[in-house]
């Protein structure tokens, strides 16, 4: 992987063979940590070693579980209304029970087959720790723990470390994304004014995302205020735009199950010295990111790269905790950029850069400035996947 090309939108569907692929790494993984299995429990993971693509996973009423043996293929077991588009997928056996059913709801047949699995080592892994969660009942949770005969080993790590590095395939996806919504954002100025509310200006931007052929957008915020803004996870609000506002727009959208997830900014009309100083800040930080994401380098040397620019422009705090993240097919993924997280980059990783800075504007008040964008790890470094942002705040009439 020296050079990611985008040639056209790339096919919707995996290969048999990319799953291959992920069900041999885990395998090697447990392998590693003498483990007779995995039992996963989220969307995210189920798809993930399945490719079982549905958007029923919106409703939370029913449990989902996929087991990853030592060897052999994944087994599903699900409520029967998934049997149909399991049996789809790559999996060929596929266990269902009635749900909803409270009064069990899956635990027996789990139970059952899960005492069917080879014990080696009597040992199961669940994804028990950090920046994961189970999405089951705590009593099927205790269940397990009380009934089953393996000792439950916590693999969050493992597994998100799994999904961490990119088949070309899952490169693929996202970079499709980042240059829709990188052609959304060009085109944002055509339709934004002074006058309109930031929630009727997200409207026309969410509209524009899929008329270039995005799935759809489960998270789009902004946020204005004159001369610089709040506050960057709330919004759009009804506030109007007016002359001397910016704007920031940043958004996670979607297209087959891979997120983009990146900003821009714009000023409307014209803004201070010190507000336009902060985004050009903010911009050379994310070159100097850019410039530290290559392989043998760590999460934290890309903090390093930018926080000293920005501290040195004037920031006054960041309040977002870090300065970037993995990106896939969760909207943040593992790992962060921070000064003390020292995950090392690997080729196929797919990070965000995401410099932000509180700064003293022209009106001596603090405001925030954001700048954020998509990069993929190379064999000769980094590479963008979203198209690059204006170098200077663009300024709208």
């Amino acid at each position: 992987m020296t050079q990611y090309t985008l040639t056209e939108a790339p096919q919707r569907q995996f290969s048999l063979i990319e799953f291959e692929h992920r069900m041999a790494r885990a395998q090697a993984m447990m392998r590693a940590l003498n483990l007779d299995g995995v039992l996963l429990t989220t969307e995210t993971n189920v798809r993930y070693f399945s490719g079982y693509f549905t958007q029923f996973w919106q409703s939370p009423t029913r449990p989902w579980f996929l087991i990853l043996p030592a060897t052999g293929k994944p087994i599903a077991v699900i409520p029967t209304i998934g049997v149909v588009g399991m049996s789809d997928t790559w999996v060929d056996d596929v266990r269902a029970w009635p749900s909803p059913f409270p009064e069990d709801d899956g635990v027996s047949l789990l139970s059952q087959t899960l005492a069917e699995l080879p014990k080696r080592f009597g040992r199961l892994g669940m994804t028990l720790g950090r920046e994961t969660h189970l999405r089951m009942p705590q009593q099927q949770v205790q269940s397990l723990y009380e009934s089953s005969d393996f000792e439950l080993v916590d693999v969050s790590r493992e597994v998100l470390h799994l999904r961490s590095i990119k088949s070309t395939a899952e490169i693929n996806r996202v970079g499709h994304i980042c240059q829709v919504t990188s052609n959304a954002f060009a085109a944002l100025p055509k339709f934004a004014s002074i006058g309109m509310t930031e929630r009727d200006v997200v409207a026309g931007f969410r509209m524009e995302l899929l008329r270039q052929g995005a799935d759809h957008s489960p998270f789009i915020v902004s946020s204005s205020g004159m001369d610089g803004y709040d506050d960057i996870i709330m919004g759009p609000t009804d506030r109007v735009i007016a002359e001397g506002d910016v704007l920031i727009i940043d958004t996670g959208t979607v297209w087959q199950g891979y997120f983009c997830d990146f900003d821009r900014n714009w000023c409307f009309g014209d803004c201070s010295s010190q507000t336009k100083a902060a985004y050009e800040v903010v911009y050379k930080a994310t070159d100097a990111g850019f410039a530290a994401a290559k392989p043998g380098n760590t999460t934290s040397d890309l903090y390093r790269a930018m926080w000293p620019i920005m501290q040195a422009g004037g920031a006054l705090g960041n309040d977002v905790g870090r300065l970037g993240h993995g990106l896939g097919s969760d909207l943040t993924e593992w790992p962060s950029n921070t000064a003390t997280d020292e995950t090392l980059l690997e080729v196929g990783m797919i990070m965000t850069l995401e410099p932000g800075m509180a700064y003293l504007n022209g009106d001596g008040k603090v405001k925030q400035m954001v700048h954020e964008e998509n990069i993929i790890i190379t064999e000769n470094g980094a590479q963008w996947l979203s198209t690059r942002a204006a170098a200077q705040l663009p300024l709208l009439g």
